[in-house]
């Protein structure tokens, strides 16, 4: 089966937002680094206002520098392709980012490092700045969202997915039952 789906252009805006949740998410533990300069007036008096400059010059040094890296990625030419208008065909080898008919690329599966389902759409990350985001609008039915997470757990590429409506009531219906 091959899950073709409608046209879909990736915009600048969702593109930056997503990198910057994404890196909050890999980073996570950086955010220790300011709390720990908060920390230092308990043991040093008179220090409270340096310390709280500091800290609030690394969090807004590490946001702008994220911030920068992305959206700077959106002006450069290598990095065009992102946000093209794409139709997409996916099936287990591969999936086919086509512009028309006779244009597009092709990405193998291994070249997919993880994958993630949200509420909107399916994340398939290629590298921290490099993804494919797959709104679940653009599938026909179910049934090809369906299979798409078929492939992504057989794949080994997603393990833990967002439960549906439709699951979570044919789910309480089966334990009411029993």
């Amino acid at each position: 089966m091959v899950i073709k789906t409608k046209k879909y252009q990736l915009s600048k805006k969702l593109y930056t937002t997503l990198c910057l949740k994404s890196i909050l998410k890999e980073f996570w533990w950086v955010w220790f680094v300011p709390l720990a300069v908060m920390i230092l007036p308990i043991f040093v008096t008179g220090a409270f206002w340096w310390c709280f400059s500091i800290a609030l010059v690394l969090i807004i040094g590490y946001w702008a520098f994220w911030y920068l890296q992305f959206t700077a990625i959106t002006q450069l030419d290598q990095y065009k392709m992102l946000f093209e208008k794409f139709a997409y065909e996916i099936d287990s080898r591969q999936i086919l980012m086509k512009i028309n008919a006779k244009e597009g690329s092709q990405i193998t599966w291994d070249k997919i490092q993880k994958a993630e389902k949200t509420k909107e759409a399916f994340i398939l990350t290629l590298s921290r700045a490099q993804f494919i985001y797959l709104p679940l609008d653009l599938f026909k039915n179910d049934l090809e969202m369906k299979f798409m997470e078929t492939i992504l757990r057989r794949k080994g590429l997603i393990t833990t997915l967002l439960k549906t409506k439709e699951q979570g009531e044919e789910q309480e219906k089966e334990e009411a039952k029993k």
